[in-house]
């Protein structure tokens, strides 16, 4: 048995990680362009137009609505939706605060449904058992590239009348039994921030999944203060509260360029983070990141799991010792489930004040979600890049054996 870097032994990875060029001469093309128009304003210039057509033709949709940021784009459809004041929206406690900000905007209060403990993604029994007569919507996520399971959760919602929105912000080109992620709901929302598959520095998309015009305009302009653009005809007639939540020209020049390797970017990481789950599979006592036969992941992170029972070791030492072999391992995923920090423990989305979660009856005490609540503590996550090498994937699979192999023989030994 090789002895641990960590106990002074060889590194597994000593040669570098593969990196690159995430933007090029493409990008900077399509730019240059954008300033040429003479605006940088959505609806004067043809770069947004042109990102948006793209995407559809790539997606199979009709229509698709640009927003400034993956966060906007989730408040978009959840407004196009008529969520509205008191309603009670299911989501998942594991998800960047992003997912919720909408929510609250519109002053509807966040129920969260525990998860599946090794695809990290939404249970549809869970989810069930939340409904209350104040839920509207049901908000999925798709964590780290991995399709949730979509059939029983649309046949949960077309059973209490709810609205399904996907939240792709980690999943894209993702495939739930071959469809593609954020096709499936009511809505798909899709972050182009710079820490996702594609990026255009910030921006999002919101896709209208009804195929209903009615349904488009309504979504477009509500991440346009409710500004009625379509072609030379513009009302600026206000009925209700919308944000300003536009893509500006440079945004989607950017994203035409960057569309055109997503394909590319996906299929990498799909096979690389396919390959790590091959090569640790068999490891006693290790959990891969779970993805179901007929599903494709993306890969936004890999993430596997422990019992540490099988270990002599803790989830946080697993973590470093694979980290002194030269493999970037991070303990978990986010600090813990998003309902046990501040915001909810105090119920204070605004300063001084309980409202909206005084409207409901909703608590967010720990354990409510314990699947959810044991992944953040026998987690570890590791980064996947289109950049990395078949090398380095091969490293990676050859640190977590070592570190496996030799905290499991530890134990043995101990007992």
């Amino acid at each position: 048995m090789s002895k641990l870097a960590l106990h002074g032994g060889k590194k597994v990875k000593e040669i570098p990680f593969g990196t690159g060029k995430r933007f090029g001469l493409e990008e900077s093309r399509e730019l240059l362009e954008a300033l040429e128009q003479n605006t940088l304003f959505y609806h004067s210039g043809n770069k947004v137009k042109k990102f948006l057509s793209d995407f559809n033709d790539l997606y199979g949709v009709k229509y698709s609505v640009a927003a400034s940021s993956g966060t906007a784009a989730i408040h978009v459809a959840l407004g196009a939706a008529g969520i509205t004041v008191g309603d009670e929206v299911i989501t998942s406690p594991i998800t960047d605060q992003g997912t919720l900000i909408g929510i609250l905007y519109q002053n509807a209060i966040p129920v969260f449904a525990d998860l599946d403990p090794y695809s990290y993604n939404m249970d549809p029994e869970s989810i069930e058992e939340r409904i209350t007569h104040r839920t509207k919507a049901i908000l999925v996520v798709h964590l780290a590239g991995n399709p949730a399971d979509m059939d029983p959760i649309m046949k949960i919602a077309k059973q209490y009348n709810l609205k399904v929105i996907e939240d792709c912000a980690q999943s894209y080109l993702a495939r739930y039994k071959g469809r593609l992620v954020g096709t499936i709901g009511d809505y798909g929302c899709f972050s182009t921030n710079d820490f996702k598959h594609l990026s255009t520095g910030d921006g999002g998309i919101v896709v209208i999944n009804s195929g209903d015009e009615e349904d488009f305009k309504i979504t477009h302009a509500f991440a346009d203060k409710n500004y009625q653009r379509f072609g030379k005809n513009v009302q600026k007639d206000l009925t209700y509260l919308a944000p300003n939540y536009r893509m500006t020209e440079l945004q989607g020049a950017v994203g035409i360029a960057q569309l055109k390797k997503l394909q590319h970017i996906c299929a990498k990481r799909t096979e690389y983070g396919d390959e790590i789950t091959n090569g640790i599979k068999g490891l006693k006592g290790l959990h891969p990141h779970k993805v179901e036969e007929d599903d494709t992941c993306t890969y936004w992170f890999y993430m596997f799991q422990i019992d540490k029972e099988s270990f002599s070791c803790s989830r946080d030492e697993f973590a470093e010792a694979l980290r002194a072999e030269g493999i970037p391992a991070a303990s978990g995923y986010i600090p813990e489930v998003v309902y046990l920090n501040d915001l909810f423990q105090k119920k204070q989305a605004y300063l001084n004040s309980h409202f909206p979660f005084e409207l409901s009856d909703v608590t967010y005490e720990k354990g409510s979600c314990p699947a959810a609540e044991k992944i953040l503590t026998t987690s570890i996550r590791i980064p996947v890049s289109e950049f990395y090498t078949a090398e380095d994937i091969q490293d990676i699979i050859k640190g977590i054996q070592k570190v496996a192999n030799h905290y499991q023989l530890a134990k043995i030994k101990a007992n």
